[in-house]
């Protein structure tokens, strides 16, 4: 236990906190297909600050992904995840870029309150027809890349985007999987160039794997055909549940 407490950089007590986040954070990607970073941005700043927690949460997000990636493949939307990768690849630069030279709140606000409105439209099940041409389509991506570099809820602006479909939650479900499992890809090399991924971020990323995929593995068996029916008004309400503690912790710091 000492030896990871060193190489992690931690307490105990915030090794076990760290822990219980990430397995709890785990269940919900495993059932929603989203949501890991974002939940465990919003909760464990209190333990390290973004910048730290960046590098870290790529781990874990390949990690769940791959995990994933089989029934992802087999059920996403290529065709439009591919699109959403190619955008989010472009924007991830710039916003993390803002992250590390501009002070960044302002801009965390406006992408969190986006977020909320969107899900709370999506909620009361307003139409948004511009998602669905081709420029919405890259758009949302470009989108989901800054606020990825930002405030890391890039995922949350794609689950809002594929949750605007009428499509079955499986396909909704693997495509929010197979965006991660690509973006992730894509993320480590504006990552390295940015500096950002150094050793405490992969060891940290390395052991809290574990934890975090047994949560997976437990979330993937809630996702049952009886609760389908219950998979899109739970991911809209776990946006707004988060991008509001999110909204609250960047505008209370």
């Amino acid at each position: 236990m000492d030896s990871l407490l060193r190489i992690t950089d931690l307490t105990g007590q915030e090794f076990a906190l760290l822990f219980g986040i990430v397995v709890m954070a785990g269940i919900v990607r495993g059932f929603s297909g989203f949501a890991l970073s974002a939940m465990i941005m919003a909760t464990a700043v209190i333990i390290l600050p973004p910048i730290e927690l960046i590098p870290m949460l790529w781990w874990l997000e390949m990690s769940a992904s791959i995990l994933m990636l089989k029934g992802g493949w087999a059920d996403a939307d290529r065709g439009t995840t591919i699109g959403l990768v190619v955008g989010s690849t472009l924007g991830w630069p710039l916003g993390l870029w803002l992250t590390l030279s501009l002070p960044g709140e302002t801009s965390k606000v406006v992408a969190l309150s986006v977020i909320i409105a969107l899900a709370v439209s999506q909620l009361a099940q307003l139409k948004m027809a511009f998602l669905t041409t081709r420029p919405g389509l890259y758009g949302a991506g470009i989108l989901a890349g800054v606020v990825s570099g930002l405030a890391h809820v890039g995922g949350m602006v794609v689950a809002l985007y594929v949750l605007s479909s009428d499509a079955p939650a499986k396909q909704m479900r693997g495509s929010l999987v197979l965006f991660l499992f690509l973006g992730s890809i894509t993320s480590m090399i504006t990552l390295l160039a940015f500096g950002v991924m150094d050793f405490s971020g992969v060891a940290r990323g390395l052991v809290f794997a574990v934890p975090t995929l047994l949560g997976v593995y437990l979330g993937q068996k809630l996702f049952t055909p009886a609760l389908a029916r219950y998979y899109r008004p739970f991911c809209l309400a776990l946006l707004c549940a988060l991008a509001g503690a999110g909204l609250i912790r960047t505008t209370l710091s």
